[in-house]
């Protein structure tokens, strides 16, 4: 919850909706044997060097651009099942967010507003390394 007020302030609150929506899924990824390499090939295309909730808005919007297609996630060997609970999560959270009347903003391309409340709601599990 903490992530979600984060994201108002900061102008995010778009991208960390389905980010925190994403994350109540399970395993959206899926590697059949037989098909091992080619689904490694479709999963990379999806990868953010910044990190896995990056990782997981990009599948989340690719799959939006595509209309939240089931043929889609077929090719791209990733779990309809999974992705549709995402939906009806980050419906929910919208569904919250109204509810208490905080802004619906999108911060673009400019994703270090998300990663900044992502951290800001994960604080408390942060830690430093002892020099010794």
């Amino acid at each position: 919850s903490k992530i979600l007020i984060a994201s108002v302030d900061l102008g995010c609150s778009e991208e960390v909706l389905t980010i925190v929506a994403m994350l109540s899924a399970q395993n959206i990824f899926f590697r059949p044997r037989e098909k091992q390499a080619e689904a490694d090939q479709k999963h990379a295309r999806f990868f953010q060097p910044e990190g896995d909730h990056l990782t997981l808005l990009a599948v989340y919007t690719a799959w939006k651009n595509n209309k939240f297609s089931n043929p889609w996630c077929h090719e791209n060997f990733i779990h309809a099942r999974s992705m549709r609970r995402a939906q009806d999560v980050r419906t929910q959270l919208v569904s919250i967010m109204d509810r208490y009347k905080l802004d619906l903003v999108s911060c673009g391309r400019n994703l270090n507003k998300a990663r900044m409340a992502i951290c800001s709601g994960y604080f408390m599990f942060s830690a430093r390394k002892d020099p010794q």
